[in-house]
């Protein structure tokens, strides 16, 4: 009887339906970047990768059932990640700087001879 009841409080979830809409979507944003228009590449490699990723955080990681700090230590998790981008994107898409060169192309190491 309690299992009946803990599961009346969750609607039920239709995967193959979700995976569905997953695959439709990426064949979307596959298929953006083909047309070479930029804005419709920009939107369907950003946008539906935001909504892809709405849809596996709601329905194969539960977290819109889950306890709210949850959610706030997600989304803090989030905040910080941006501010690290935003910290150090800055220098890493530079190709000089004070004291420094980053290469045109990084040599890979020479294969050892036996």
């Amino acid at each position: 009887m309690s299992e009946q009841v803990a599961h009346a409080d969750h609607p039920h979830i239709n995967y193959v339906r979700i995976w569905q809409i997953l695959l439709v979507l990426l064949v979307i944003s596959v298929a953006g970047p083909m047309l070479e228009i930029k804005a419709v590449t920009l939107l369907t490699a950003f946008g539906i990768a935001i909504v892809k990723a709405y849809l596996v955080a709601k329905n194969f990681m539960h977290l819109n059932v889950q306890p709210r700090f949850v959610v706030y230590m997600l989304v803090t998790a989030l905040v910080f990640m941006l501010l690290f981008y935003a910290g150090t994107a800055g220098d890493v898409m530079k190709h000089s700087g004070d004291n420094w060169v980053k290469p045109d192309v990084v040599q890979a190491a020479p294969a050892p001879h036996h």
